[in-house]
């Protein structure tokens, strides 16, 4: 009788040890965040809610792992099975530290992107910043996973003993899958490659494979270019270090565009360049650069006229172009229809008569 008093006793104690040691940890995370709240109101470090947001529940649950392991003497367990318990709290805190070391390369994304306006016109170093960091937040994420699974397999003794095998043959392991896997590291490197040298960057105007479109995404194995008309082209990366691409917003997003004209030899070019710089100075897609017009070829048919204008960026070039080639044919076509392109034709029938 006195044996299962004790017994129970014991049971009881543990039960309020643990239910203690669970109310101070969720104490001690209400007060954690309690502390980043006012950090973040006091000092703009951090964005508003997003250590909550992102960190909360892998920091509640790493507090209350944390709290329970160390708890683990005071509670009335047998032998064993607080030896399997231990180790058992000890792999979920490994865990739980890797998820809230994640999380927060995220939080530091949020604190990029609130720092760094990607949606101006002039984001040449917010994009290049920002792109960085998406590639080295995706290395952290998958160096933090590997790390963190290599030290729960080693907190096995068995599978720390057969660690110590297969380093005693690690060099020809490593020829094999550095043969098996010599495209995947080429890969892998040429992702850093971008990310540090950038030719391109997250929002860069590209032309590949005949295509004009935005980069939507940079991983570290592809890349994803959302074209105009809203499709989709899926590049491996290493496509971007092997081969030739237009990036039309490398340096700068301005850029010049060109419109041509076919008209006949009887066309005033000076009444054309003056109509020409009406059309762009109302236009608010012309960034009062370039206003040019020339003729550029010549053929028996009749003469070649390039005008040539410039833009904040690729989308708003495209829109003056096809707004200048309207305006000048209407131009043409209501004031000197004459000029418009002519096929002649002379009959020698008609000179006999």
């Amino acid at each position: 009788m006195l044996a299962s008093l004790e017994m129970w006793q014991r049971h009881i104690f543990s039960l309020a040890v643990l239910v203690g040691v669970i109310v101070a940890a969720l104490i001690i995370h209400r007060l954690v965040l309690r502390v980043f709240r006012r950090v973040t109101k006091v000092a703009v470090i951090l964005p508003k809610g997003s250590v909550r947001k992102h960190c909360s529940k892998p920091l509640l649950w790493l507090i209350i792992i944390a709290a329970v392991r160390f708890a683990l003497p005071l509670l009335a367990l047998p032998e064993e099975l607080a030896t399997v318990a231990e180790h058992a709290f000890s792999v979920l805190l490994i865990g739980f530290v890797s998820w809230l070391l994640v999380k927060s390369t995220f939080v530091l994304d949020d604190y990029v992107v609130g720092r760094l306006n990607i949606e101006d016109e002039d984001n040449l170093r917010a994009r290049k910043i920002y792109t960085q960091l998406r590639v080295v937040k995706r290395i952290i994420i998958v160096i933090v996973a590997i790390i963190a699974l290599a030290t729960i397999l080693m907190t096995f003794p068995r599978i720390r003993q057969l660690g110590t095998t297969i380093l005693a043959s690690a060099g020809i392991i490593g020829i094999v899958v550095g043969m098996a896997a010599q495209k995947t590291i080429g890969t892998f490197i040429a992702g850093l490659q971008i990310a540090f040298t950038q030719p391109i960057r997250l929002d860069d105007v590209v032309i590949v494979e005949n295509e004009w479109g935005r980069v939507e995404e940079i991983t570290l194995t592809y890349v994803v270019v959302k074209i105009w008309d809203l499709r989709r082209l899926i590049i491996p990366i290493t496509y971007f270090i092997e081969k030739p691409f237009q990036n039309w917003t490398r340096t700068t997003a301005d850029i010049l565009g060109t419109v041509y004209i076919y008209v006949d030899y009887t066309v005033p070019i000076d009444a054309v360049r003056e109509q020409l710089q009406k059309i762009l100075n109302e236009s608010d897609l012309w960034d009062r650069k370039v206003c040019v017009l020339q003729v550029t070829n010549t053929s028996e048919r009749g003469i070649k006229l390039r005008a040539l204008v410039s833009a904040a960026d690729a989308s708003k070039a495209w829109s003056l172009r096809c707004e200048v080639r309207e305006r000048l044919v209407d131009f043409i076509g209501e004031n000197y229809p004459q000029s418009l392109p002519k096929l002649r034709v002379q009959s020698d029938r008609l000179k006999e008569q």
